[in-house]
């Protein structure tokens, strides 16, 4: 058993672990991952990755200790929670930086990861002792009395993506804590240093053994998570294509997920209103997060032919300020994407678009040249003149690329922004509430954000439609995805 230094800050020296129910262990069953760093291109991390023989390993711990979790007091766990919240706050430089390793996020980026992490953590730790049922039903009509109890699922599995981890596990893991479940939880390979930091922080935190399990692990680690019949629930966040296989198998066994699975998000701009602020939005709304590597960015500016050539003198002016370079520099705002794959993807997808004639570029298109030639930086991209049918209209870029689209009126606005299978969020921007209630209600979206709202609070509800997934994380939804409701009803013996 390996024993870890919960202040020792992240590096690319640091040594990643799997943590099977509160253990930490430097080798498991499936062999290792060669953790690269986004922006060098080095070998930084050995990732020891877990099997399917891990899996079973923490669902037993988890058994072990499910009862004693559930029974503890709503307050001993709001506590729990709120310390992790605090060592958060007072490792948020650590997680900064690990971020950097682990994403190429800028140090912008990293805090904004930081800063989300503690409103969720905090909010779901406020939840833990407010969770309660319902009456139903009164003695005098039916000779009954009824009452709802809400109870932990039980053991939960979940699996986040690689773009926002600190966000994912947030989003995700507390909620399903606070609400008195076991976790066991894998995140991508891709990221090694957040993830165990954020585990080291749970156990400092005073979270028991057993009830949190958190390691990186092969497809079979991955595919024994979904199908072990004591795991009751599972909550993904990645892409259609990996939620389509963990759907056919949880369909085996009727098992619930929640999913979270990315958007081509519309951001309609009309002419009343404030075409600065509209402007900043689109850019570094795209561009400050990630690289463009986000499920939610305002990635398509549909914009009234009004105001169409003044929008976009505007937005090129913004994406001129944008520098792009070393993440670990304060000044930039655009850092690599994800790794080489990401990169060439992204340029393949340029490239296609120009073989087909189906856009034109204004700005960008192309990986970085000069000191940035060869790593995996691309060019902050504007395009234009998209055709809507096109794959770089209909399917996720994630890199740095802002598409910008002319609308006459309202119905073609939401004709184009509803001609997507995606649906995950909107934006509008305007001064006319009349026009944002009768657009909210048209767009498909789970969610949509007007002049500058923000889409990822905790205290409202989150999630998608169409492909973009189903289930909701945050508000007081987010922690009942984790609950079920049990009904007690007691007859009268005087009826």
């Amino acid at each position: 058993m390996a024993t870890i230094d919960a202040e020792a800050p992240p590096s690319p020296r640091t040594k990643i672990h799997l943590h099977i129910g509160g253990e930490p262990r430097e080798t498991g069953t499936g062999g290792t991952h060669d953790h690269l760093n986004p922006y060098s291109q080095q070998v930084q991390a050995q990732v020891p990755l877990a099997g399917a023989a891990e899996v079973d390993e923490a669902v037993e711990k988890a058994l072990a200790v499910q009862e004693s979790w559930r029974r503890t007091s709503p307050e001993a766990r709001r506590d729990i929670l709120n310390r992790l919240a605090d060592l958060i706050e007072a490792h948020r430089e650590d997680f900064v930086l690990a971020a950097q390793l682990d994403n190429g996020h800028t140090r912008v980026a990293g805090n904004i990861t930081v800063d989300f992490a503690l409103q969720w953590t905090r909010y779901y730790a406020g939840w833990c002792d407010k969770l309660g049922g319902d009456l139903i039903g009164t003695m005098d009509t039916r000779g009954e009395f009824s009452y709802t109890m809400p109870q932990p699922i039980g053991i939960v599995g979940i699996i986040i993506t690689w773009n926002g981890p600190l966000i994912s596990l947030a989003m995700k893991v507390v909620p399903a804590l606070a609400a008195g479940n076991c976790v066991i939880c894998k995140p991508a390979e891709l990221n090694a240093h957040v993830p165990e930091l954020f585990a080291r922080l749970c156990k400092e935190a005073g979270i028991p053994d057993g009830v949190l399990s958190s390691f990186h692990g092969t497809g079979e680690a991955g595919e024994a998570m979904i199908r072990h019949r004591k795991i009751r629930k599972i909550s993904f966040t990645g892409g259609p294509i990996t939620a389509r296989k963990i759907l056919h198998s949880c369909a085996e066994q009727i098992k619930p997920t929640v999913m979270e699975l990315g958007g081509k998000s519309a951001n309609i701009v009309f002419p009343d209103c404030d075409l600065d602020a509209a402007a900043a939005l689109s850019v570094f709304g795209v561009f400050f997060f990630g690289a463009g590597q986000g499920c939610a960015l305002p990635t398509r500016a549909l914009v009234h032919v009004d105001i169409y050539e003044a929008f976009l003198e505007k937005v090129k002016v913004l994406m001129g300020t944008l520098k792009v370079g070393d993440p670990a520099d304060p000044s930039t705002i655009v850092g690599p994407v994800m790794n080489t794959a990401a990169a060439e993807r992204i340029e393949g997808m340029f490239e296609r678009a120009r073989k087909d004639g189906a856009a034109n570029f204004l700005f960008g298109g192309h990986r970085c040249g000069g000191e940035l030639a060869g790593l995996n930086f691309i060019e902050p991209t504007l395009i234009v003149d998209a055709d809507p049918d096109h794959e770089i209209s209909q399917v996720e870029i994630f890199g740095p690329a802002l598409i910008v689209t002319k609308f006459h009126d309202e119905d073609e606005a939401v004709a184009i922004a509803n001609n997507s299978e995606y649906g995950l969020a909107a934006y509008i921007q305007s001064s006319n509430v009349e026009r944002v209630l009768s657009m909210s209600e048209r767009l498909f979206a789970g969610g949509v954000y007007v002049n500058g709202g923000s889409q990822i609070n905790a205290h409202t509800p989150f999630g998608g439609v169409g492909i973009s997934g189903f289930g909701k994380e945050g508000g007081r939804t987010g922690i009942d995805e984790f609950l079920h409701y049990k009904t007690v009803t007691i007859k009268s013996s005087a009826r």
